[in-house]
């Protein structure tokens, strides 16, 4: 059974009774990026597919920004379904999708991940052995690129941020830019 199969067939944990697909990850897989959002919303669990809803409308207006396509970058969640009442999720339901993520970020070997919020950028930083600041200086990640191995690691806010603090999209669009620096060589 391939990795996109065990994902959509899986029920190891309660999160499979409530959803309508556990999302695989999609987009180019040779991407040198690989965005991991935290869960599926509404949208995205009613339709299969990433980034369809209201943040994924933010997503291309920031891509666009910073003119990169999606069709540059392989989208993931670090959980595959939707979180009842958009609660956090569970650190069992964290465990049991963060195998699946770690074998997605094997196969699809990106030289970049890109963790969108809290959840996500705390699974990679911990995955890495990051240290990962106390809440209060979280948001200091944000737009910073740590290097982990052959891995260069770039904490990014979700996009669903701008959709309640639109104040924070200058410096979104800053930050999202630094994925167009990555793409350039280093000399």
């Amino acid at each position: 059974m391939d990795l996109n199969e065990q994902i959509q067939k899986c029920h190891k944990c309660l999160l499979s009774e409530t959803r309508i697909n556990a999302l695989c990850g999609e987009g180019n897989p040779n991407a040198k990026f690989m965005l991991i959002a935290q869960a599926p919303g509404e949208k995205e669990d009613r339709e299969g597919k990433m980034f369809i809803g209201p943040s994924g409308k933010v997503l291309d207006e920031l891509l666009t920004a910073v003119n990169i396509n999606r069709k540059e970058i392989y989208m993931t969640n670090l959980v595959k379904c939707m979180l009842p009442k958009y609660r956090k999720p569970k650190q069992d339901e964290i465990e049991i999708c963060g195998k699946y993520l770690d074998e997605e970020i094997d196969l699809i070997n990106p030289e970049v991940l890109i963790p969108l919020g809290y959840y996500a950028i705390r699974y990679i930083f911990e995955k890495h052995d990051l240290p990962l600041p106390p809440k209060p200086e979280f948001h200091t990640v944000y737009g910073m690129v740590f290097l982990a191995g052959d891995k260069k690691i770039l904490p990014l806010r979700h996009p669903a941020v701008i959709l309640y603090n639109n104040y924070l999209r200058e410096e979104m669009t800053k930050n999202y830019h630094k994925m167009k620096v990555l793409l350039k060589d280093c000399k």
